[in-house]
């Protein structure tokens, strides 16, 4: 069995049946929808009627992260054998899940896969990451494309490699999340709750990165219909700037180990693929 989980706030009921039709739940595979909006939507009664979905209105917003976590305790009480944290802005198609099942399947060390994930246009966004340092973060949002900014920002989303084969970062995007449940389940893998919003994938990941191979494989598309509202909205760059903060007093603002270690690993590895 596969199972997913997507967390609802105020999503258009559009996004809502294009995850369903992308995911097609069934017997084998279960879509949990984790709905954190003040309140129920009358028009997604209809879920609760559909083979392999489970809508739970969680009646307040209770944060990506914490969300989620309902989901991974329900796929770990499944059975499942992988579990997909996604986005409700995404698009694909549903023998996707299949190529993945199988490409993870490949190989026991396989904890984490992100497939190539395209914007509308067909655009390859580049969600492969360093694990950031503070002046990542600042320069990313407020200086991408100037100068030695923009040659940074190139480094940190590993942009030279050109997105067309399998590699293994330890920082990875959050909006397609593909991992091994039993890999969750004996590590006590969770979300960290302190993260509302923002953040909380770069923390998961790179711990499940410190277990096993969290790779990214472009042999499969995504649509992603990315909003970054942090970049419009003063609220949410107001939850990330929050995130950041916890994120680097969890792991350590400007020495951090573990960070120059898996850093330096896929530079070297990147480097030793372009000689």
């Amino acid at each position: 069995m596969i199972t997913a989980s997507v967390v609802l706030y105020k999503t258009p009921l559009d996004e809502v049946d294009t995850i369903l039709k992308s995911f097609a739940p069934g017997p084998e595979r279960k879509l949990f929808f984790l709905d954190n909006s003040p309140e129920r939507d009358s028009a997604l009664t209809f879920l609760g009627d559909l083979t392999g979905v489970e809508y739970i209105f969680n009646g307040e917003n209770l944060g990506y992260g914490r969300a989620n976590n309902i989901g991974i305790e329900k796929a770990i009480d499944a059975g499942s054998e992988y579990h997909l944290v996604m986005n409700p802005d995404l698009k694909f198609e549903p023998e996707m899940i299949d190529a993945l099942a199988d490409f993870a399947g490949s190989d026991p060390d396989i904890v984490y896969v992100l497939p190539k994930i395209v914007n509308e246009a067909g655009t390859v966004q580049h969600l492969c990451k360093l694990l950031p340092t503070p002046a990542d973060l600042i320069f990313r949002r407020f200086f991408p494309n100037r100068g030695v900014f923009k040659k940074n920002n190139e480094r940190y989303v590993l942009a030279s490699f050109g997105y067309d084969r399998v590699i293994d970062p330890p920082c990875l995007s959050g909006c397609f999340m593909f991992m091994r449940t039993k890999t969750l389940k004996e590590h006590d893998i969770r979300f960290d709750g302190r993260f509302f919003m923002y953040c909380e994938d770069f923390d998961l990941i790179r711990r499940l990165h410190r277990i096993g191979k969290t790779l990214y494989y472009p042999e499969v598309t995504v649509v992603h219909r990315q909003a970054r509202l942090s970049y419009s909205d003063w609220d949410m760059l107001r939850a990330h700037i929050v995130s950041a903060c916890r994120y680097f007093n969890k792991y350590g603002w400007f020495r951090d180990e573990e960070r120059r270690m898996m850093n330096g690993r896929i530079l070297k590895e990147l480097e030793a693929c372009r000689k």
